[in-house]
Formats: C-alpha cells, structure tokens, sequence
C-alpha cells in the first residue's frame, strides 16, 4: 500500500513521543512521521523531507501549540549548535522517554514480552558533566574561532562564546588557544577546499584529580612555534599534557598518532577509588561522575562472590574490569585497541591489582583463543561500541555460555538485537535492565543488563 504523504508536503501533526535519536513522532492516520525538532505534547506544522514504506521523515516549523513540557534553553548557542537538542524539553520528561525508548526496543526488536526494565537512574547533575570535548576550528567574523558543528550539518561549523557542558576550566582554555590562533595569524582549515591549517583541539579533564590533557590537531607541517603554544597553555596548572597530531586526510579525525609536546604522557582519574590513567585516544566514558554510578550498576548485577572468573570484553582501559577484580578470582580484558590495553596494564598496576590481565585483540576473532589461555568464563561484562556486539562475536560469545552476562549498552536498538539472538540461539533469559542518563538534553541512553543462562 502506498505511504499517505508524498515528500514536500507539509502536514500538521500532533507528537506523541519522542524515538530513539530523538524525533519527535506524529501519526497520519496511523502512519509514522519522524519530526525533526518536535517534542512530545507539541501541535506542529511540519515538511515531509523522506517517504520510506512504512515510515516517513519531516522537519518541524511552526509550532501551532506547544507542549506543556517546554521549558527555556540556557545556552546561547541552542537551535544553533548541534550538540544538546533538548535544553528546551523538561528533564523529567528526558529520562522518561529515554526509559520509555529501552523498554519498547527490547519489546520490539528483542520480542521480550515484558522486559524487566527497573526506573531509569538520572543524571547527577544536568550541566558541566563532561570530561571531554573536541572542537573544531573555523572562521568568524573575529578571526578563527573554535566551535561546533551546526545542527544538522557536517561541512559547518559554528563559533561558540560559552558550552555549558565543560566546565569553567574547558571554557577558559578554549578561549585561550583561540586566542592564540589570532595572535599568530592561524588559518583554519577548510573542509571543502583542503586548505588552511588548525583543524581540532581537544581537552580532556581529570575531573576528580583536576588535571588537564590537551590535544592539538593540524594539517601537516610545523606551522606553529610549539613552545610558545606550550608557554599559553601553561598558565593553567592544570593543564599536565599537552600534545599534537596531524591529520593528513579529509575526513575529520582526533583519534590520531600524537606528538608529546611538553608534560606527562598521561594524566590520571579516579573512578571509585580507582586511579585511572588517561592517554590521549584511549576511552574512558565522558561523564566522570555517571560512569562511577555505571559501574557501581553493574557490579551489582555482577554479584561476585570472589570466587568467579570474568571476561571483560571492550574492556577499554580496564575500568569497569578492574572494579570488579576485588571481588573476583580473576579478571581478563579484551580490546582491539593497543593503547587502551597499554593503558588498562597501567591501571592495574597503579592500583596494586594482580588478578586483572589485558590483552589487544579483535573479540570476534580471539574470543575463542580467550578462553583456551583463562578458561571458560563464569561471568562475561561486555561494554560494546554503538554498532553492538558484531556477528562473530555475538556468536562465539553465546557458544561459550557463561552463566551470566552483564551488558553496558550505549544503544538500545542494538541491544535488543543482540538480546534477542543470545535469547533464542543460545537460551539466556534478560533478568534485569536499569537505563542509565549519562548524556542529559541529549539523544543518548545507556543501559546495564543481566543476562542468565537457561540451556535450551
């Protein structure tokens, strides 16, 4: 049957809810219309931009009546700006609907006729959460600047006075490189043309020690006299990293090979007592203050006993391994990434941590190599990227048939998916699921999950 709208109408759509990603969604006649900038309670006019077969996509514009849970944005920058595309959306509808999101992916996706989803944990605190940030250079009628990409667009970028997700040290130190981009007459690049030179800048808080890491991201050559970059950056004693890469593609990267420029290789955190190093691409979640509360989370549905061997697979730095290890026989992390695994080894031995080990490796190909040098599992944490758990490692992970599985999930749609393959090809039932608000007056959700084995 064909879909009711045709791309460029415009149609006035009373929203209901909001999607995961966040669109707001409207019916047609029971039809879905995805809308773009809509949240729940709205009455909007809005222009159908895509028709698929069973859903179609439009973009809000005039606001005939408004939701009772619109509240006012305080950033300068809001609508503009990419980054929180729900300042304007009162907090306690935020996490509902992100609850409301995990609940109906593992319905949908994961066909669990009831899943077993606890109240969603909320943010500590709405602003100034992060611990990292990475801007971009552009240019503005000031000179260069330092911003964000406009909403919506990857070939824009705005100049940004003021986020309100760093802290005042983010802010002041930003503001400081941009100043110096103007002293020594920098150029930004251009992602159009290839021309220009200063492309990122990224600054990475300790927010429980107060230190700093800082990254500058060029296009190749040494354009800049380092020293007096350093000289800038040091009038912050924070600041105890300062390095720099270069990017010497189009696509617009940070994770890159980097230049120590002056200071320690490192800076170190601390999540739950744990002294955590930070190097400049390795991962470590972005709210300091939440990812306490994650793993804490997830070390209850761990409950170890001290007896258990677990397998913490995307173990990044180690973090969430090494908070379980005091209460574990032994602990084995697995990561493709060389430096986070460089990393984790640190962390354990920071922390006098002797019954963790780490190894780099794709999960889906040395899984299995896992087991025959550690032995078969009794727990499995795994903490997937977005995309999930991949095929291969799906599978191998389900053959090995630990007891249980404690799933971080940073996707609830993926999370589903993968849920409902360990349910029906390898016989785990989903026990527990508590969403977690790491990201307030974004799109973003994370979850932890217990899993347990029931043999088909």
């Amino acid at each position: 049957m064909a879909a009711p709208v045709r791309a460029g109408e415009e149609l006035e759509l009373q929203i209901d809810s909001l999607a995961y990603g966040g669109n707001g969604v409207g019916r047609l006649n029971g039809f879905v219309v995805f809308v773009r900038g809509a949240l729940p309670g709205d009455r909007v006019r809005a222009k159908v931009t895509k028709v698929k077969r069973g859903y179609a996509e439009a973009a809000a514009g005039a606001v005939l009546e408004p939701s009772p849970h619109r509240v006012d944005a305080p950033c300068p920058h809001f609508g503009v700006c990419g980054g929180c595309r729900f300042q304007h959306l009162a907090y306690e509808e935020q996490i509902a609907a992100k609850e409301q999101q995990v609940r109906d992916a593992l319905a949908r996706i994961g066909r669990v006729a009831e899943p077993p989803v606890e109240p969603i944990l909320p943010a500590a605190s709405l602003y100034h959460y992060r611990n990292k940030l990475e801007y971009s250079f552009t240019a503005s009628h000031d000179g260069v600047a330092l911003g964000f990409h406009r909403a919506g667009r990857w070939d824009e970028v705005i100049a940004i006075d003021v986020c309100l997700l760093t802290t005042e040290l983010g802010n002041a130190i930003r503001d400081a490189v941009r100043d110096w981009a103007r002293e020594e007459r920098l150029e930004p690049y251009d992602q159009a043309t290839g021309a220009g030179y200063l492309r990122h800048l990224v600054v990475r808080e300790g927010r429980n020690t107060g230190q700093v890491l800082v990254v500058l991201v060029t296009a190749p050559g040494e354009r800049f006299e380092s020293g007096y970059f350093v000289d800038v950056l040091r009038r912050f004693p924070e600041v105890r990293s300062i390095h720099w890469a270069i990017n010497d593609t189009p696509a617009e990267r940070t994770s890159l090979p980097t230049q120590l420029l002056w200071g320690e290789e490192a800076i170190e955190e601390e999540l739950l007592g744990l002294r955590v190093r930070m190097r400049p691409n390795a991962f470590l979640q972005t709210n300091t203050e939440m990812a306490e509360r994650l793993y804490e989370l997830a070390g209850e549905y761990a409950a170890l006993t001290g007896a258990e061997n677990v397998f913490d697979l995307y173990c990044g730095t180690g973090t969430i391994g090494l908070s379980l290890a005091g209460r574990a026989r032994a602990v084995w992390g697995l990561e493709i990434s060389e430096e986070a695994v460089a990393c984790a080894i640190e962390n354990a031995e920071l922390n006098g941590i002797e019954n963790a080990h780490f190894f780099a490796g794709n999960v889906g190909q040395t899984i299995d190599e896992l087991v025959e040098e550690a032995g078969t599992p009794d727990l499995v944490v795994v903490d997937p990227p977005r995309a999930g758990l991949a095929g291969k490692a799906l599978r191998r992970l389900g053959r090995i048939g630990a007891p249980r599985i404690v799933y971080v999930s940073c996707n609830p749609t993926t999370l589903a998916s993968d849920v409902k393959v360990l349910r029906e090809d390898f016989g785990y039932e989903l026990k527990r699921c508590r969403p977690v608000d790491m990201f307030p007056h974004t799109p973003h959700v994370e979850s932890v999950s217990l899993l347990e084995n029931s043999p088909l």
